[in-house]
């Protein structure tokens, strides 16, 4: 770890903002990787194995949502998005698609590396191998899935924090600040929104949920037996 170098692609139409990004992650030992527009970082994530995706999501041509929800299946790299707007349904919309942060322009250079930081040590410092099966369910937090049905759904790196705690703490409540706290988010309709995505990957019926339950005024619980 002490020699490892994060490899990121930066993605974005504008050549300004790609260029100070590079350099910031340049300064802080970042191997970068740019791109114009969606395409551009399609054909460069057939090629490179990244760490870590920074993605502007106004874009001509495909948005970075529609880029997400395209390589859904294969992109296993974690994603910041960079919206101008900043507005609250963009981010939610964001998470929904399966980001694991997002910031919001113009931002603060030190804040972007603080939140590259995180992402990468959590995702790098653990190698916990654990597989758990549970009905017709298998939730494989190595390989970031959830097997339903001989259906595969891949979880992010939010996903599985929150998985992980809940799958360690069995029959544990944890309430919204809880899980604000482990994600690092401070928005209940962001942590609603992971749960309910969660929901729809682990639930044979999303609506009636019989393992990710919500306990009224306290919080969410997972049930596996």
């Amino acid at each position: 770890m002490d020699n490892f170098v994060a490899h990121i692609l930066v993605v974005d139409d504008d050549e300004g903002i790609r260029t100070l990004v590079k350099k910031y992650l340049n300064e802080n030992n970042y191997l970068v990787t740019t791109a114009n527009n969606a395409e551009d970082a399609f054909e460069k994530i057939q090629i490179i194995k990244f760490d870590l995706i920074i993605l502007d999501i106004m874009m001509p041509g495909k948005s970075g949502l529609e880029f997400i929800k395209e390589n859904q299946k294969k992109l296993d790299t974690p994603v910041i998005l960079l919206t101008a707007k900043g507005e609250a349904n963009e981010r939610v919309e964001g998470l929904e698609v399966g980001a694991d942060d997002y910031l919001p322009k113009p931002f603060e250079p030190k804040e972007l590396i603080l939140r590259i930081q995180n992402i990468i040590r959590k995702t790098k410092k653990s190698d916990q191998k654990r597989v758990i099966q549970f009905e017709n369910i298998k939730i494989d937090l190595n390989k970031q899935l959830i097997i339903k049905k001989n259906t595969e759904y891949k979880i992010n790196n939010t996903e599985k924090k929150i998985l992980e705690k809940m799958i360690n703490n069995p029959g544990k409540t944890f309430s919204r600040e809880d899980i604000g706290i482990l994600t690092e988010l401070d928005k209940e309709r962001s942590i609603d929104v992971i749960i309910t995505r969660l929901r729809k990957k682990i639930e044979i019926d999303p609506k009636n949920p019989k393992f990710l339950q919500t306990i009224r005024g306290a919080g969410y619980v997972l049930w596996i037996e």
